[in-house]
């Protein structure tokens, strides 16, 4: 792990794991009970293992963040580790994330995601592979964003955002597919295509919510549209809809 500049030191706590080819910029402050894996850059005010937000927290209790490698994480940004005894917080692999958010107790951020400037993501959030969060986002806790689902700026995400698909509005309404992301994953004509049938079946077809969903595994079962439907049929908090 290297700081920059030579002359200036992170402050880093005890019972911290720091891996290899790490960049600290100044004033980079790890807490303890963090893990970070290896080529991280954290840019100047990164705060990492920070005591959450909770006021059923104790300061006394051991809890963790354990972030992975190749991760970029911009100034001014907080994670906290996990709130309760022995729970963690867990960032993925090379995640470009933006300056002056927060990412709370308990989330779980996959990898190859992309945060932007300036959103905040309460706890309990899951966040899966290639997810991209615009500007100004405040995701509530508990819910979850899918696989290559972009979100827009300035969202409020209180509901469950199924993968593949873009989101806007005040609130998080469903706008057709993520192409661009789509695109440029490598998916395939035809990958996309059983994605919009999907769609389709999902928002505009008028179906009940599980007649959709068998339809889909009938009609047009790939290896996305079959994470699509296992992603809804697992939804605690229940998925967004179409702004009327």
């Amino acid at each position: 792990t290297t700081y920059s500049p030579a002359d200036s030191r992170a402050g880093i706590e005890s019972d911290v794991a720091l891996g290899a080819r790490n960049r600290l910029d100044p004033s980079v402050y790890i807490k303890r009970f963090t893990t970070l894996g290896d080529d991280n850059l954290l840019s100047t005010g990164v705060a990492l293992g920070t005591d959450p937000f909770d006021r059923a927290f104790s300061p006394a209790d051991r809890s963790y963040l354990k972030i992975g490698s190749r991760n970029i994480i911009r100034e001014h940004w907080t994670i906290s580790r996990g709130t309760k005894p022995e729970t963690v917080t867990v960032v993925g692999d090379d995640n470009y994330i933006m300056s002056s958010g927060h990412i709370a107790h308990n989330a779980v951020i996959g990898s190859r995601c992309t945060i932007a400037a300036c959103t905040l993501v309460a706890g309990y959030v899951t966040v899966e592979d290639q997810a991209f969060i615009s500007g100004g986002v405040g995701v509530h806790q508990f819910s979850k964003i899918g696989r290559l689902a972009m979100i827009g700026g300035n969202v409020r995400v209180n509901l469950d955002a199924p993968p593949y698909f873009l989101y806007a509005g005040l609130t998080v309404a469903p706008y057709g597919l993520n192409l661009v992301g789509l695109r440029r994953a490598g998916f395939t004509r035809d990958r996309i295509a059983a994605l919009k049938t999907a769609y389709k079946l999902l928002y505009q077809s008028n179906l009940r919510l599980e007649a959709a969903l068998a339809r889909i595994e009938s009609e047009t079962p790939t290896e996305e549209t079959l994470h699509l439907v296992r992603f809804i049929r697992s939804s605690e908090r229940g998925i967004c809809r179409p702004e009327e």
